[in-house]
């Protein structure tokens, strides 16, 4: 017996799955390690399966642990679960509740601590390479080593299977429809798919896309494709851009420089550097947040996105990546990372980039505590988008937008309808990116169970929670890391119970998936939390005049009451849950970042906890606390009583009132 065959015998005898030779014998497969798929193999943990997660990477949790995070999320009550309890638990490391806000090595630690308490059997640096199916299902997997192609392949026969990857390999592997690109307008009545041509991102009238711009002959500058621009809303087969999300430092102490990278050419560059000459000319002040969306993690350090007309964005070097093999991604990702290496050095080193900007870009570094195994560089490529599956229903703008509604939801959805650019042409003369869409404002909505599922005629056995059916600008809105972790934790009890009731996928009951989910949301047997949020009239009653901000910052859901208290007359928001069970709980209240243009904070809250068998006073700093759930306390509640918490602002300045949150101690 060669050395993996002992290493996969002590991991699986002791994760519950038994091997016959090459063979793995489990209840449920699940492929790829991202969010959702740790989420999933914990679920189905819980729910008393055996499980194994195969990884093609030696990396685990996806872009949550890679970079992403500052988490994209329009309603965080929309996330509920075990997703909801990853963000707990980045909380309790940084001594809150939880936190939406984290350095990539703590979301790596807590994938891990949540595998380390299960059974699940791990298997990094394969990829599925064959698949058998019999009678509409998936019977077995064929999983090889992705660098040493002389390993003996490893067979899984499962029972259910989960595709939890980026790219949607196992899907496509199985047979399952699915789609690459833009659908048309026309495909689903939709107004926002297809061609888009975007004021956002975008590169103003003056810069020409030609190599000698005044010489429409002399062909275009690097990243200008020959696309022809069409009517709005046509389809095509253009994947929106990926990046990578960048974790940078100016602490000295831990800092990596930026340096040049190999195969560096400042040619790619061209369009930036006519950007910067003509912002020059307009005595453009420059800061790096022009060039680079930074978004501020904890200890200093970031998460940088795309931003602007020319940034990380690798704009049309992303088309074959869906459908490539493995070696081809890599690849197609050494070339982002050129790309954003050579992008930074630019910006700190050539000598067409103004001093101050230059100076700006020189203060950060890479961080030598992240991506340890990469040199300070993420180690997952951001795919937004690969594969869409086309399954039992296709999630379209419709649903986005509440205009169409369905009843077998097994997850929301919270975030604006969202695309990156898929191109960059030429238009008039000018050079233009094209794709851009960000239309928001809507509340959560369902995601329907039937879209996480092939359609029945092509497999029974296959859930798909992260290439899921929708249109590609609906899918701008749900493909987000939280909701995948929504689906993940879904997927995983719908493959349980298609197991214990020996039914295909399709037919399991969706009302039970949602009286899971409702009342044990954590599958491990603690109480669902009680919320009451000021959008909840029944249990909230006013006294004063509160009003709602037109443009809320950082709500529990979509808005929060507001009041700018003279400190003379009484003004109260009293918060009423529904209590079903009483005991031990945790009382919280969330304080949201203040809108701007707005008075200053009153100084300080008052807050009155009644727990049916006295009352409680304390004093809430809300500035301190801005963007945070804040503890009240630890109270007995007596559920059989009018149990409340008031808000009470009677000190001068914005008082906000938005939600209370009563948690049950174990």
């Amino acid at each position: 017996m060669n050395i993996l065959k002992k290493a996969l015998l002590s991991a699986i005898v002791f994760c519950n799955v038994s091997l016959n030779a090459e063979v793995i014998k489990t209840d449920i497969c699940i492929y790829g390690a991202t969010s959702s798929g740790i989420i999933a193999g914990v679920s189905a943990d819980r729910m008393g399966k055996g499980v194994v997660i195969v990884e093609p990477s030696q990396f685990i949790g996806g872009m949550s642990a890679s970079g992403l995070g500052k988490t994209d999320i329009g309603n965080k009550m929309a996330i509920t679960g075990l997703s909801r309890d990853f963000y707990r638990s980045i909380g309790k490391y940084y001594g809150k509740l939880e936190m939406w806000t984290f350095e990539p090595h703590v979301a790596e630690t807590v994938f891990s601590n949540y595998l380390s308490k299960t059974k699940v059997s791990l298997i990094k640096g394969y990829e599925v390479r064959a698949l058998i199916k019999s009678v509409g299902k998936i019977t077995q997997i064929t999983v090889a080593d992705v660098e040493n192609p002389t390993k003996d392949p490893i067979t899984i026969q499962a029972k259910m299977f989960i595709d939890a990857s980026y790219e949607g390999d196992l899907m496509a592997k199985a047979g399952v429809s699915y789609t690459i690109g833009r659908e048309s307008n026309a495909t689903y009545n939709e107004t926002y798919n297809g061609f888009q041509l975007s004021e956002k991102h975008q590169f103003p009238d003056s810069i020409s896309p030609y190599i000698n711009p005044k010489n429409t002959n002399s062909g275009y500058v690097y990243g200008v494709s020959n696309n022809i621009p069409v009517a709005t809303g046509t389809g095509d087969k253009l994947v929106q851009a990926y990046n990578y999300r960048l974790c940078l430092t100016k602490n000295e102490d831990n800092k990596i420089p930026i340096q040049k990278p190999e195969n560096y050419d400042p040619q790619k560059y061209e369009l930036l550097r006519r950007v910067i000459a003509q912002r020059e000319k307009k005595k453009w002040k420059h800061l790096l947040v022009s060039y680079f969306n930074i978004g501020h993690l904890p200890n200093g350090k970031t998460d940088i996105n795309n931003n602007g007309p020319f940034s990380t964005d690798f704009i049309g070097e992303n088309y074959n990546y869906p459908e490539a093999d493995y070696k081809t991604r890599k690849q197609i990702e050494q070339k982002h990372i050129d790309y954003i290496k050579g992008l930074l050095y630019f910006m700190a080193y050539d000598p067409a980039v103004p001093d101050t900007l230059r100076q700006q870009m020189q203060a950060w570094g890479y961080c030598k505590d992240e991506f340890q195994k990469t040199g300070g560089f993420p180690h997952q490529i951001y795919v937004r988008e690969a594969r869409r599956m086309i399954g039992e229903y296709v999630m379209t703008e419709h649903n986005c937008l509440g205009k169409e509604k369905i009843k077998d939801g097994v997850g929301m959805a919270a975030y604006g309808m969202d695309s990156h650019n898929c191109q960059r042409i030429a238009i008039n003369g000018f050079v233009k990116n094209e794709g851009d869409v960000q239309i928001g404002g809507f509340p959560p909505y369902p995601i329907s169970y039937r879209s996480i599922t092939p359609k029945r005629n092509e497999c029974t056995n296959l859930l798909v929670p992260v290439c899921l059916s929708a249109s590609h600008i609906a899918y701008g809105s749900i493909r987000m890391e939280p909701v995948f972790m929504v689906l993940g934790q879904s997927a995983a009890i719908a493959a349980s119970l298609a197991i214990d009731q020996n039914i295909a996928v399709q037919k399991v009951n969706v009302k039970t998936i949602q009286s899971i989910l409702a009342k044990n949301p954590y599958l491990d047997g603690r109480k669902p939390e009680v919320l009451v949020d000021n959008s909840d009239i029944k249990q909230v009653k006013l006294k004063g005049k509160w009003e709602l901000p037109a443009k809320p910052i950082a709500s529990n859901k979509m808005d929060y009451l507001m009041v700018v208290a003279d400190g003379k007359s009484a003004t109260e928001v009293l918060f009423t849950p529904k209590m079903v069970d009483f005991g031990m709980y945790d009382v919280y209240l969330y304080c949201p970042e203040k809108p701007i243009n707005t008075p200053e904070w009153a100084p300080s809250v008052d807050v009155e906890i009644f727990t049916g068998q006295d009352t409680n006073k304390i004093t809430v700093d809300q500035k301190a606390n801005s963007h945070h759930w804040v503890k009240l306390g630890r109270y007995e509640l007596n559920y059989k009583k009018n149990i409340s918490v008031k808000v009470i602002a009677n000190k001068p300045g914005v008082v906000i009132a938005d939600a209370v949150l009563f948690v049950p101690v174990k």
